[in-house]
């Protein structure tokens, strides 16, 4: 099973991402992990993505793109994957169709805005393996601790609250309309974003057809 996940910055993408690829027994292919690890091995790649990043502003499709078409075609991907942050765009979508990365469900995650400016601000990351916190929501162990890796959690730049308001911006303005397009295809699956972590998880495995 191929799928994307939709939903504003915050909406919790990533958390059900994790819990899927669990569930599913696919790979989560995260283009912000990969856009931050590049960044943090200092690339010129990552420097491009950084200063995008920072200012709130979309990677390029062609970057984004080209990361997505590499880890694809892994091994691991031969019986599904999960996409997490592409396609971002009308661009972006259209451009995988030409590709032939085929889709078979697109979930969205709804969420008012102003919900997700409180989520952000309770945000942790591990800057060492990535892995995501929030201090109510899913809290790590041990305080401002990974679990994974041990290391000092960090708020990121883009979920500082005047980067948050521009991203929510550029999300409307650019990423929503992906909506109609995969509606027209009969792919998009609405799942109700403002609740708990496992209810969202629950009704994510009924939209797709699951067992839950």
């Amino acid at each position: 099973m191929n799928l994307i996940l939709l939903g504003a910055p915050g909406a919790g993408k990533g958390t059900q991402a994790e819990m899927l690829a669990e569930k599913l027994q696919i790979p989560t292919i995260s283009t912000g992990n990969m856009l931050r690890e590049a960044i943090a091995n200092g690339t010129e790649l990552g420097k491009q993505a950084k200063q995008a990043m920072d200012e709130g502003r979309l990677v390029s499709d062609e970057l984004v793109l080209g990361i997505v078409a590499e880890r694809t075609a892994k091994p691991d991907c031969k019986n599904g994957f999960i996409l997490d942050g592409v396609p971002r765009t009308l661009a972006q979508a259209k451009a995988l169709d030409a590709m032939g990365v085929r889709l078979d469900h697109v979930v969205s995650l709804e969420i008012d805005d102003a919900v997700i400016e409180g989520r952000m601000t309770g945000r942790r990351v591990c800057p060492k393996c990535g892995a995501s916190y929030h201090i109510t929501a899913n809290p790590p162990q041990k305080d401002n601790t990974c679990d994974q890796c041990g290391a000092e959690l960090v708020i990121r730049k883009d979920d500082a609250p005047e980067t948050v308001k521009s991203r929510l911006v550029v999300y409307h303005q650019s990423t929503e309309v992906l909506k109609d397009y995969y509606a027209a295809q009969n792919k998009l699956r609405l799942v109700e974003g403002n609740q708990s972590i496992e209810g969202a998880f629950q009704d994510i495995l009924k939209a797709l057809g699951e067992k839950v």
